[in-house]
């Protein structure tokens, strides 16, 4: 979906028509525009359209669409302020063309945004307090090119999130390989302090037979040998 098809969003009713001269309009041959990075910029607000063709229109490396032509362009770049639900109904139907792949200029990302982002097909992400020249360039070369660009910081908050997601998929009760539970921990300190099953389930008023599934669970989840073993494992690794 091309940005100027975008009317049923209130963004593209506001979107600058102004013609995306780049330097391919001065004398440039075919041959050199071929060589060029097509480019689409879609934005909500005609001054952050301006501001970015301006920038971009002064690299060589780049050829800049007019929205009737956004549909073939290498790549588009969605400026905004900030991710609402119609930028993101923007993005989801940039996804769709194949030929083109998105980046997003934008001036700020509340909580969770990133990812909804990425969901949407985004494959890179500049903010707009960096987006000088060099730096559009550099996005816009990289998403040409099949890479991702992240700030760093957003970089870090992304893993953090992934990680997130892995570990509440490894266990519904958001546990992991080197977790334990409450009442798997409790268990063995009791075992630490040397007590039996019979002794840990009077303890903790479980059964025995529930005792014993309990640290069975624990020794064979982290590939220990026995209850010494797991001891020492969750002593060392700071769980009991």
């Amino acid at each position: 979906m091309s940005c100027a098809q975008e009317n049923s969003l209130a963004m593209s009713a506001a979107m600058s028509h102004e013609p995306a001269q780049s330097g391919a309009t001065h004398g440039a041959s075919r041959s050199d525009r071929r060589d060029r990075v097509t480019v689409a910029v879609c934005a909500a607000d005609p001054v952050l359209r301006v501001g970015v063709v301006q920038q971009l229109r002064q690299r060589p490396e780049v050829d800049l669409l007019d929205n009737a032509d956004a549909e073939q362009a290498q790549v588009s770049l969605v400026v905004v302020d900030n991710v609402d639900d119609d930028v993101a109904a923007l993005l989801h139907r940039l996804r769709h063309n194949t030929a083109t792949r998105t980046g997003l200029v934008v001036g700020t990302l509340g909580p969770g945004t990133l990812q909804r982002v990425i969901e949407c097909g985004v494959a890179a992400v500049l903010r707009r307090t960096e987006a000088d020249q060099d730096q559009l360039l550099h996005l816009v070369l990289a998403i040409a090119n099949g890479e991702g660009v992240l700030p760093g910081d957003l970089l870090g908050k992304l893993l953090t999130q992934v990680g997130s997601l892995q570990r509440s998929a490894l266990d519904p009760r958001g546990l992991s390989l080197s977790t334990l539970t409450t009442r798997e921990a409790d268990m063995l300190r009791l075992v630490a302090e040397g007590l039996d099953t019979a002794e840990i389930a009077r303890k903790t008023s479980y059964s025995e037979r529930t005792v014993k599934n309990v640290l069975h669970e624990i020794i064979t989840r982290l590939q220990l040998r026995n209850r010494a073993h797991a001891v020492g494992y969750a002593l060392r690794n700071g769980l009991i």
